[in-house]
């Protein structure tokens, strides 16, 4: 009688991610998913005589920009989100290696458990964030401001909104062609292999005297 042929052994793994951290950055995804949308709605010819409704798109757009920072606030109660966004953070001298090494398309890339394009991404798209939702709310409540505060407002919101799309789309672009990364983000664990690898600092940031 056969035997039958043993399983592979799977690959060892390390937790990265929380729930918590999973859900707050699932949550902030869908509500900038939707005021890019109606964005487009609202702007974009064609989609607007698709959907119709502008009413109904302006007041969508609105209250999901005034939203986008809540799952944010109400994940600062986990110990390890407040852990990372003091990682995000941090930018060291490994961090200016990495992005001489990724600008010049070479390897030797040192990282935490974030890497310097991570943590440049996650401070510009918060600050970006908050100077949209301060020209909106001046676009909104048509009182708070002169006209001409008003004018500038439309005019920043409007190119920064543009400029947003553009990286927001590289970060999904990035997070498409390393589906380690998502599967971390999705499941709370990644491949040692791939830590290693990608971020090879990560060990000895969360024990410096490693």
């Amino acid at each position: 009688m056969s035997r039958p042929p043993e399983r592979a052994t799977a690959r060892p793994r390390v937790p990265r991610f929380t729930r918590a951290e999973h859900w707050v950055h699932r949550a902030t995804a869908t509500l900038m998913a939707v005021c890019v949308l109606t964005a487009g709605c609202l702007y974009l010819p064609f989609l607007a005589e698709l959907v119709g409704r502008r009413a109904l798109m302006v007041t969508v757009h609105e209250w999901s920009g005034i939203l986008l920072p809540v799952p944010l606030l109400l994940g600062l109660g986990s110990r390890a989100l407040r852990a990372d966004l003091t990682r995000l953070n941090r930018f060291g001298r490994h961090d200016r290696q990495w992005l001489r090494a990724a600008l010049r398309r070479r390897g030797g890339r040192p990282a935490g458990k974030f890497n310097a394009g991570q943590k440049l991404y996650a401070a510009w798209i918060a600050g970006a964030v908050l100077v949209m939702m301060g020209t909106g709310l001046l676009m909104w409540f048509t009182h708070l401001a002169p006209l001409v505060w008003r004018t500038g407002a439309t005019f920043v919101h409007d190119w920064l909104a543009l400029t947003v799309i553009v990286v927001i789309a590289g970060h999904v672009w990035m997070a498409y062609r390393d589906p380690e990364s998502r599967r971390g983000l999705r499941t709370g664990s990644v491949d040692a292999h791939w830590a290693r690898h990608e971020h090879p600092l990560w060990k000895q940031e969360e024990d410096p005297t490693r």
